[in-house]
């Protein structure tokens, strides 16, 4: 999800600099409203799981996209699916440029010891990259940028209106290296309630929903959303927030896309690998100086310390603090 997120200023500001420009953007269901309301982007719901499951998936994929008057192929993804997929364009003709993960210098980085700690392109830039090298330069702002949206009435019906600072948690991730763990992040909830914020929690799974409820009972300043509202309007939600807190995970690219800023949490991982959220600084990072981190550029590779220090490290005093720059 994450990684869809952050092609979208990247698509919006090729679309504004080349009005001659449109775009076929193709990727699962659950992530077309990233991209919505964006002038000449058509999005193509690909169902990976079922209609486009497997080899034979990806030639029903071709076989359903070749049609389009398509005069390049940009592939940002660069996985064993799309690979193939853009070999079928190439075949048949078409222009194509891919994305270059960095994967050297990203091994680099994470090593230890000997470790290369110094920035990395950004991701962002590298999938600019990928419309550079198709010859449409792409000027990329890094501005945070809130729209004019309103809450809905069923939003509304979640959240009450809004009468003081609200601040939203994205407390997990899809690896334990990136995750901070559930009794600090129970502690940062309890610290908020000295002040006078609304918290609200986001996650996407049962068990996600399960810890938030249970979070929301013990505490009468938060609000679980998860799986209470769908992504359209979990986005309303996030653009009239003050401040939100993530991992480093898909919740902080989120608020990038709707000018929200984050206090980002980072473990296992390291913003050097390029993944800082559009628009995010780094002024607002929080994250432990330990000098085997980062070990993992997704944070999916067990801590050979087995005690995941970087994250037992963290204060919640000094996540709260960071969050109240913004209340």
């Amino acid at each position: 999800m994450g990684d869809v997120a952050m092609t979208v200023p990247v698509i919006k500001a090729l679309l504004d600099q080349h009005p001659d420009v449109s775009v076929t953007f193709v990727s699962r269901p659950g992530f077309s409203d990233f991209f919505a309301d964006i002038p000449r982007l058509t999005y193509f719901p690909a169902d990976l799981n079922n209609t486009y499951k497997g080899f034979t998936g990806i030639l029903k994929l071709y076989a359903d996209l070749k049609s389009g008057e398509y005069d390049a192929v940009a592939d940002l993804h660069d996985n064993l699916r799309t690979k193939i997929l853009r070999n079928l364009f190439r075949i048949s003709g078409k222009s194509f440029a891919n994305i270059d993960k960095g994967r050297a210098e990203k091994k680099l980085l994470t090593r230890f010891p000997n470790k290369v700690l110094k920035p990395l392109k950004r991701t962002i830039e590298r999938y600019g990259d990928v419309f550079r090298e198709l010859g449409f330069p792409v000027n990329l702002k890094y501005d945070l940028v809130k729209d004019q949206s309103v809450l809905t009435n069923e939003v509304i019906a979640v959240t009450g209106l809004k009468t003081q600072a609200w601040i939203g948690i994205t407390p997990f991730a899809q690896y334990k290296g990136k995750t901070l763990p559930l009794e600090k992040m129970d502690e940062v909830i309890g610290i908020l309630g000295n002040h006078d914020v609304k918290v609200f929690l986001f996650g996407g799974t049962p068990l996600d929903k399960k810890i938030c409820e249970q979070w929301q009972q013990r505490h009468y300043h938060v609000v679980s959303v998860v799986r209470r509202l769908s992504m359209e309007h979990e986005l309303l939600l996030i653009n009239q927030l003050n401040v939100m807190l993530s991992m480093d995970s898909a919740g902080m690219h989120l608020a990038s896309l709707r000018g929200t800023p984050v206090v980002s949490v980072w473990g296992a991982t390291h913003h050097y690998a390029g993944f800082l959220g559009y628009g995010q600084s780094e002024d607002n990072i929080v994250a432990d100086a330990i000098e085997c981190r980062p070990c993992s550029v997704y944070g999916n590779k067990p801590c050979f310390r087995k005690d995941y220090a970087c994250l037992y490290n963290i204060s919640p005093d000094t996540i709260v603090n960071s969050l109240l720059k913004f209340v």
